[in-house]
């Protein structure tokens, strides 16, 4: 099975469906992409912009931005941003989220359900563009054509792979017969139990590790590995994105090969990645949104948007260093391989 078709299998878009998505995304696109280019902005103003992320990552940064610059929006000249970094600081994103609505910022851009929801019960009137796993499941939106609330952005299919990624993970490290999945205990518990069932009905213990805060993660992840994990699935949560690189090291000195749910991570160091790419994301289609949202256009005409390409990578750098051999099947199947 190739490994276009073993994404189709892995999210159930098969033939039609998986050309529908597609073909729906690019005409959608090419459809809002028309009247951007002959709106203007406001001769003389100065648009706003709130931003509650978890982290800062410079090339994320720039991606979010290319598109608002290519039509006139220009950080230090006519935008101005309000950016405040939460990976840290979760007791503050009430505070903050009142601080961007009262100060009558344009759009409000959220990462994560937490973030997300808070600043949904900050303002029912500015605009909020977000990006998190899952928009509708979540309550954030009531539609993904048409969301009637002041909430659109992108829904990302992050906690939907975590069982593909598990299923990868279980691949890759042959004989594997104890794995762990670190979770972010400030969500919602969802698919923990079917990813259980999964792993027992591969006769593999699964423990879950749940923390809240980024100090947690050392203790849970040191948890994992003396309770006879061989294995770690990082499951999709913004706080742990944040501690990412606190999580790669831990599990560098532990050898504890684990899969990320951004093929970034693998690059950064971790062992595996299988998703979207995050910059891409931000480039596109967010960054498309952001422009159409600073033009004016009403929240219920932004469709929520969908990755259509997910892809998986494998740092061989650090299986060697993990002593893992990764069988010869999964490396034909890998979009990249890092040497």
């Amino acid at each position: 099975m190739g490994f276009e078709a073993y994404v189709r299998l892995s999210l159930g878009l098969e033939g039609d469906e998986m050309r529908r998505r597609e073909f729906i995304t690019l005409v959608g696109g090419a459809m809002v992409a028309l009247p951007l280019a002959a709106l203007a902005q406001q001769p003389g103003r100065t648009y706003r912009l709130g931003c509650l992320f978890p982290g800062r990552v410079q090339e994320r940064y720039d991606a979010f931005f290319e598109s608002a610059r290519r039509h006139g929006f220009i950080e230090g000249q006519n935008l101005t941003v309000d950016y405040r970094d939460f990976s840290q600081h979760f007791d503050l994103l009430s505070t903050w989220a009142d601080e961007l609505s009262k100060s009558r910022v344009d759009v409000i851009a959220a990462v994560g359900d937490l973030a997300i929801r808070t600043v949904q019960n900050a303002t029912k009137k500015i605009p909020i563009l977000a990006m998190t796993d899952d928009m509708v499941g979540a309550g954030l939106v009531n539609s993904m054509a048409r969301p009637d609330g002041n909430t659109t952005g992108v829904s990302m299919l992050g906690t939907e792979l975590d069982g593909k990624r598990q299923e990868l993970l279980i691949e890759a490290v042959l004989g594997v017969r104890g794995m762990a999945a670190l979770a972010d205990s400030n969500r919602a518990a969802v698919k923990l139990e079917a990813l259980q069932e999964t792993a027992h009905a591969s006769n593999i213990d699964l423990s879950i590790q749940r923390v809240a805060r980024g100090d947690e993660i050392a203790a849970a992840i040191e948890e994992a590995k003396s309770s006879g994990a061989e294995a770690l699935n990082v499951l999709a949560s913004p706080m742990l994105w944040a501690n990412r690189k606190l999580i790669i090291d831990q599990v560098a000195v532990l050898h504890l090969p684990a899969i990320y749910q951004f093929l970034e991570m693998a690059e950064e160091g971790g062992f595996a990645g299988y998703g979207p790419g995050v910059v891409e994301i931000f480039r596109e289609p967010l960054g498309r949104q952001l422009v159409q949202l600073l033009q004016g256009t009403k929240v219920i005409d932004i469709p929520v948007e969908q990755p259509t390409k997910f892809e998986l990578v494998i740092n061989l750098k650090t299986a060697n260093a993990m002593g893992v051999k990764v069988p010869p099947s999964l490396l034909l199947r890998a979009d990249k391989l890092i040497e």
